[in-house]
């Protein structure tokens, strides 16, 4: 059984407000991107496969040059969304029978090594597992009028990635034209016919969006600093 991970990374940085993208943005003295990347490549037996915009492609070997970053990796050239991406990272993988596939953040570069083994795991007995942490925020429905209602928050759950598939499987999900529903991988495969498993994700398992993000995931890798 053969282990891909597509590590998507096609951020403009414009949101966080950097001059970079926030997945080149320095986090313990290396862009973000960098310790995303060795988390998975720490897991194990993974084939990496980086989904990066033509554009930041340069770049990215440049900073690879500078911190001479060695971990093994393919780079794939990013799409228009996020569902291109995945896409092309998809169409260069030539799985076998039982290969899994996890879709990952660049920019979530706190996820364990434990919790990618258990997202393989779950994945290689149901065929598809998507991490989830209990949502604590209050949250409300609008029903395009202006109105809204509460929903019952014990309901609910936050998706994180990695997401991760029956490699042959997503492939074949993924022939199909983008669709505004497909807001990430379990989406694409639910949309197919598919189940997905929860597993319980990690509180931890941030994504840099804004600035404060960088000092959270800081103080997450230092507590006692």
């Amino acid at each position: 059984m053969k282990r891909y991970a597509i590590i998507v990374a096609g951020g403009s940085g414009t949101r966080f407000g950097a001059p970079v993208p926030k997945q080149f943005v320095p986090l313990e003295g290396r862009p973000v991107l960098m310790r995303t990347i060795d988390q998975f490549h720490q897991a194990g037996n993974v084939e990496i496969l980086l989904v990066l915009p033509a554009s930041q492609q340069r770049y990215w070997h440049e900073l690879c040059r500078q911190h001479n970053f060695d971990t093994p990796h393919a780079v794939v050239q990013g799409g228009d969304s996020r569902f291109q991406s995945v896409k092309n990272a998809l169409a260069v993988m030539h799985p076998e029978p039982g290969d899994l596939v996890a879709v990952h953040d660049g920019v979530r570069p706190l996820v364990s090594v434990e919790l990618i083994g258990k997202i393989y795991q779950a994945a290689a007995s149901s065929g598809a597992a998507v991490p989830v942490t209990p949502v604590t925020d209050s949250v409300r429905q609008l029903d395009g009028r202006g109105s809204s209602q509460a929903l019952p928050r014990a309901s609910l759950r936050a998706v994180q990635t990695p997401q991760a598939f029956d490699a042959l499987q997503l492939k074949r999900d993924y022939d199909v034209p983008c669709d505004p529903f497909f807001t990430d991988d379990a989406s694409v495969w639910e949309r197919a016919g598919g189940q997905v498993t929860l597993v319980e994700g990690e509180i931890t398992n941030i994504k840099i969006t804004h600035p404060v993000d960088i000092v959270v995931a800081q103080h997450l890798l230092h507590p006692h600093d």
